[in-house]
């Protein structure tokens, strides 16, 4: 069979896994087990930002693959979906070329979410934490509104933010930070801190701070502490972006 076909497929399900933000092990096995599905023997490496494929037969050299993964999120719906056709690539094998064709097409299968669901999601989560940390009615709707302005953000505001991950935290932070500062003053907000908080919850790396722990009480330490410092990297963003307009609202 020839290998470099296979160390595409492999490359192709382990950047879709890595992208949907799963875990180094998850990538690792999944791709293992693959491979292995079609007779091959690899040896698989990889950390949150580069993947590394190699097959080896007897008398030959190896070959290997080297993927690029650029920054992502998380993507449950694509994690589910790479699960769902590894395990159905491991137990019936189809010829290699239909494989990748369905591995490239794999975006296909993830339910596309109107803007106005994703909206009312971010609606819905900041509105919720403002009750959580003991805000009022008031607060909730304000959070809600903040909440909005980050999903709006995030939805359409790409050309602005980038993909510079600390850039972006730091402006969706002074963003929510500025919003609920002026509600606050124009009397519809009644508790600055719940507003903040609450609307500053949808920008917190839960995931990816969960992987970090779970990888590095596996022993994978070099993917652990690179997730851990992006953990931290976020969370100093968002300091960052909170505190900008809070300080200079002192002097209005």
């Amino acid at each position: 069979m020839n290998d470099d076909k296979l160390l595409a497929l492999g490359a192709e399900l382990g950047r879709r896994l890595m992208s949907s933000g799963a875990e180094i092990y998850r990538v690792e096995e999944s791709v293992i087990r693959l491979l292995r599905a079609y007779g091959a023997e690899p040896q698989v490496f990889a950390v949150p930002s580069c993947l590394f494929i190699s097959l080896s037969a007897p008398d030959e050299p190896a070959v290997m693959r080297m993927c690029r993964i650029p920054a992502h999120g998380t993507d449950i719906e694509l994690l589910e979906q790479c699960n769902c056709l590894c395990r159905e690539l491991c137990r019936n094998p189809i010829p290699v070329e239909e494989a990748f064709e369905q591995v490239t097409h794999l975006e296909d299968r993830c339910r596309k979410h109107n803007p106005a669901v994703v909206l009312f999601g971010y609606w819905m989560t900041t509105a919720f934490f403002a009750l959580f940390f003991g805000g009022t009615l008031p607060d909730c709707l304000s959070a809600g509104l903040c909440g909005l302005a980050v999903g709006l953000c995030a939805l359409f505001g790409t050309r602005i933010t980038g993909s510079n991950i600390f850039f972006r935290t730091t402006v969706h932070a002074a963003l929510v930070s500025a919003f609920a500062f002026l509600l606050l003053r124009a009397g519809v907000a009644q508790n600055l801190e719940a507003v903040t908080i609450g609307s500053l919850m949808v920008l917190v790396p839960g995931v990816a701070l969960t992987n970090a722990m779970r990888e590095i009480m596996a022993g994978d330490i070099f993917s652990g502490l690179n997730r851990t410092a992006e953990v931290i990297l976020v969370a100093t963003a968002i300091a960052l972006g909170t505190a900008l307009p809070l300080i200079l609202g002192q002097y209005i």
